[in-house]
């Protein structure tokens, strides 16, 4: 199968090793991986700032790159929730209407592609530490995803689960929302730290890389040792 990569801008400029990581799973798994280079923000920012207009001139770009994609893989649930859930909202009534309504089934988050598309629950994956597993809140609310990156971490060799109180709670990045309420969100990421903690686990694990920028910053400024990683990051360890 042929697959088409859609790195977030954030992951792109911080976190490339998810990208990458991602490319190593999907290729142990027989898949042929694209990355179409014109590919650019999907315009969520603007989008949840209420900036609609200017939100469609950069979504525009994002329908024109992946239009002939078959099969597109998300290294996020925000992102992929926006080109999927959110892009024919924001084009209702415009001439590209037809092209969002398209192209949204053919967009996968990472978990959901491996676990419902290609049907895979073992990666081949060894990773020797305990983790507890953070559910962001696209991901979960818009995409449905909860089940889907359990299954893939159970069966990971020497990694033991354990789930944190409260795991659907937001961590209270939100993008932009962090930074027009910052005492709010940093009041949030802390209760969320104080569960993580809790649970004694090594490492957070998530599907989405805002939220661990979010968690980590605030772990490390609490002197904490617990360390973030994407889901992909543990499932190319072998």
């Amino acid at each position: 199968m042929k697959v088409s990569l859609f790195i977030p801008c954030f992951i792109d400029q911080f976190y490339p090793h998810v990208g990458i990581s991602m490319v190593q799973v999907l290729e142990r798994l027989g898949c042929e991986v694209d990355y179409p280079e014109g590919q650019t923000c999907c315009g969520q920012p603007a989008f949840n700032s209420g900036y609609w207009d200017e939100a469609r001139a950069v979504a525009e770009h994002s329908l024109k790159t992946f239009k002939d994609c078959d099969v597109i893989v998300s290294a996020s649930g925000s992102c992929g929730a926006m080109m999927r859930v959110f892009y024919p909202d924001l084009f209702k009534e415009t001439v590209h209407h037809f092209d969002a309504l398209k192209m949204a089934p053919k967009i996968h988050e990472f978990s959901e592609f491996l676990v419902n598309v290609l049907g895979v629950k073992d990666v081949g994956a060894r990773f020797d530490g305990t983790v507890t597993f953070h559910d962001g809140c696209h991901g979960l609310r818009e995409l449905g995803i909860k089940t889907e990156p359990r299954e893939l971490l159970s069966h990971v060799k020497g990694l033991n689960l354990v789930e944190m109180n409260d795991t659907e709670t937001c961590c209270g990045f939100g993008g932009t929302f962090s930074v027009k309420f910052p005492a709010i969100s940093t009041a949030m990421g802390e209760v969320k730290c104080t569960n993580i903690v809790a649970t004694k686990a090594d490492y957070v694990v998530s599907n989405d890389s805002s939220c661990l920028m979010q968690i980590q910053g605030l772990l490390d400024r609490q002197g904490n040792k617990v360390k973030c990683l994407h889901l992909a990051e543990v499932l190319a360890r072998t």
